[in-house]
């Protein structure tokens, strides 16, 4: 009995070594053992069991081990590879995100996010990557990919702190209000005379440089009279265009000279001063211009303006009217003695000390100098070396020049200036403010800029709500058509139906239309900018030919301006401005058209020129010959019956080579070319007025009694846009 325990425990651990063996098997390679069959007994049970040689004890741990850890590596890889797909994971959601934003919480690519879409009623035409998601259409999306959604925490904004700058608290306290000169636009139509007016005041010749003799932007000067007072002027354009300036100059006025032709009257730009003046409380004084001229009628310029609330004290109003004539210099000081008089009645004082405020009323990029601005000051005196702050720019004034370049020390308040030191060109009609510091004008440019993206933030929301709502309801139209179907029938009616947008999402659209007009921009102010990009505002005629304006700034044409026309296929407009030899080299070699112009409406006819030549030509049909059918019958050809119509041509001519029309009870019935033309029995290739002839069409068509037959050439014609600019 002890003996066949011993058998049973032997035949147990010869099995536990070839369980061993078995598992280091796959391990052979690596070890290096040399194996063979060997007896271990002469029992059945060990008889082919594989037995190692040469296996050290270290060697077999190791082989295991190193088997294990590869087996526990494989298993933790697998869990790995089992938590990227989130199938049934939690995200994160929060109001307006935006598909990017959507993507990155799912652990999705956004085209993931773009199929998820195609079964709502978004229109993915108006999707980008950073297009915001309405809440509903997220948690659509999240549930559609197989996860669940919680909402974000909301965290509360601090609110920003304002560091806006501010203008001073108004002081009046005698003691530090000092007279000023009174600041006087001079306003009215174009080419009444108002520059020629203001040159005969200060005796230069600016008319004679401005382009075509019309004012293209603002003039500020300072005119010292005999008596020795100090007036300063604005000269603002009459042109329609600059509506705008003329509104600015309005703004910073004391007084407002009204110049009308004697011979033309009162005019639209007349009318339009009149109320710019009015909207800003200014007065009016009265200067009848070109009263030299024989057909001058002063008196009927007075009862016109009567119309528009502008009285002269000779009808019993507070208007003063002087007649005078500005190129031969006429009375200049009896209307200079009457702005100096209405100047003491309003009596105009300022402070001229604290801290500095004023208006930008022209800006201009100069080559050496850098940003120029031409300001008017309001309170405190300007320096060298004061801190400015103006819209979304600052400066550290280097210089300051008057209206002749010559550098000045200091300027008071009522005294224009030109301020170089600016680091970006400001807009005209800026206020400027004095503040303490440079770290202090940052502060208040950053807050400017943050205060204005915060506002087109919410345009811009505003803009996407409403195409959401609009393309909700498209959506819910869409559905009630398809309200017979089954759910999964409407559904995949929906997904072939808007499957190819998922093809042409917007970003990746890079061919641009061919009818479409880009246009860079470039004046010599910022005014005349604003004059031009204000026209272009008015452009309505989008369905002819679309109008981009890829950029707009100051300064002569670049290279940079070169590159973008050519990558937009633009042209480049300028106005007073120049284009160097090398720019002008640069742009031939690649094509580009360069405009200048100095005189804002020949640009606006050259513009109206370009947009006409991208327009297609149009097909023009002119009447040649007109005849009536006044019988029908048949012949025969082979086995074919062809209708012929017997006709008498009352007007013109009939050309077998042109092209024909029937017309039946005023409706075409057909066009097209003719088979045959006879007179008589003879085949004839024209048919006067007065003649009969018998004539059959390309197509087996009828004829009846009473028929007209058209004959007529169509020429292509170049369309012209419609648009109309105003002037």
């Amino acid at each position: 009995m002890n003996r066949g325990l011993l058998l049973r425990f032997e035949n147990l651990v010869q099995l536990h070594g070839a369980c061993w063996q078995l598992r280091a098997l796959s391990s052979r390679k690596v070890c290096g053992a040399q194996w063979k069959p060997v007896q271990l007994s002469a029992h059945p049970v060990g008889s082919l069991l594989l037995h190692p040689q040469l296996w050290p004890k270290h060697r077999l741990i190791s082989a295991a081990l190193s088997q294990c850890r590869h087996l526990a590596t494989k298993e933790e890889t697998k869990k790995k590879r089992r938590k990227i797909p989130l199938t049934r994971g939690e995200v994160e959601i929060k109001q307006k995100m935006t598909v990017e934003e959507l993507a990155q919480a799912m652990g999705k690519d956004i085209d993931h996010v773009y199929e998820a879409l195609l079964y709502t009623d978004i229109n993915l035409d108006s999707v980008e990557p950073d297009s915001v998601l309405h809440e509903d259409h997220i948690k659509m999306i999240v549930q559609k990919s197989g996860m669940k959604y919680k909402s974000a925490k909301l965290k509360e904004e601090k609110g920003r702190k304002n560091t806006d700058a501010v203008k001073r608290q108004v002081v009046n306290y005698p003691a530090v209000l000092t007279p000023r000169p009174p600041v006087v636009t001079i306003l009215g139509h174009v080419d009444h005379g108002k520059t020629t007016l203001l040159d005969s005041l200060r005796k230069t010749q600016v008319a004679s440089m401005e382009a075509g003799g019309i004012t293209q932007h603002i003039g500020a000067f300072t005119v010292h009279m005999p008596s020795g007072e100090k007036i300063t002027f604005l000269d603002t354009p009459g042109h329609a265009a600059f509506s705008a300036m003329r509104a600015r100059g309005t703004n910073v006025t004391d007084i407002v000279i009204l110049v009308v032709a004697a011979e033309d009257g009162v005019m639209q730009q007349t009318i339009e001063s009149i109320q710019h003046a009015r909207n800003a409380g200014v007065p009016l004084i009265l200067a009848i211009n070109k009263c030299d001229k024989p057909e001058a009628d002063p008196e009927r310029v007075k009862k016109e303006l009567l119309a528009h609330d502008v009285v002269c004290e000779e009808f019993g109003g507070d208007v003063q009217a002087v007649n005078i004539s500005a190129l031969k210099g006429e009375n200049l000081m009896v209307l200079a003695e009457a702005t100096v008089a209405l100047a003491e009645m309003l009596e105009l004082k300022a402070d001229a000390t604290g801290l500095v405020e004023g208006t930008i009323i022209e800006s201009r990029k100069d080559k050496g100098k850098g940003p120029l601005t031409t300001a008017i000051i309001q309170r405190g005196t300007l320096r060298k070396g004061c801190v400015l702050v103006a819209g979304k720019t600052w400066a550290k004034v280097r210089f300051l020049f008057d209206e002749n370049g010559k550098a000045v020390d200091a300027a008071s308040p009522g005294i224009p200036v030109e301020i170089m030191g600016w680091k970006e060109s400001p807009s005209a009609g800026d206020e400027i403010l004095e503040v303490e510091s440079e770290q202090r004008a940052q502060e208040v440019v950053a807050w400017r800029t943050y205060v204005e993206q915060q506002e087109k933030m919410m345009k811009d929301l505003e803009v996407i709500e409403a195409k959401q709502k609009e393309h909700r309801l498209e959506y819910e139209k869409q559905q009630q058509k398809l309200a017979h179907l089954t759910w999964r029938q409407r559904k995949a009616v929906l997904y072939k139906a808007s499957k190819h947008l998922m093809f042409s999402r917007p970003k990746e659209r890079t061919e641009m239309d061919e009818n479409t007009l880009s246009l860079i921009v470039k004046g010599d102010v910022d005014g005349s900018v604003e004059a031009i990009l204000n026209i272009l505002d008015s452009y309505d005629c989008e369905d002819e030919c679309k109008l981009d304006i890829v950029y707009f700034g100051m300064g002569d044409i670049s290279e940079n301006d070169i590159s973008l026309a050519e990558a937009f296929n633009g042209v480049i407009f300028g106005f007073s401005v120049k284009a160097n030899e090398s720019i002008k080299k640069l742009a031939d070699k690649k094509g580009i058209k360069i405009k200048l112009h100095n005189i804002i409406y020949k640009l606006i006819e050259d513009l109206k020129d370009e947009l006409n030549s991208r327009l297609p030509p149009t097909v023009v049909e002119t009447t040649v010959g007109e005849a009536s059918v006044l019988d029908t019958f048949s012949v025969t050809v082979g086995k074919n019956r062809i209708p012929v119509a017997g006709c008498r041509v009352h007007k013109g001519l009939l050309d077998r080579k042109m092209k024909f029309k029937l017309i039946r009870n005023r409706d075409v019935i057909w066009k097209g070319c003719l088979s045959s033309l006879k007179h008589h029995k003879d085949d004839v290739q024209v048919i006067k007025t007065g003649m009969d002839c018998g004539l059959s069409l390309d197509k087996n068509l009828e004829f009846s009694i009473g028929d007209e037959i058209i004959c007529y050439e169509e020429k292509e014609v170049q369309q012209t846009t419609s648009w109309d600019p105003g002037f």
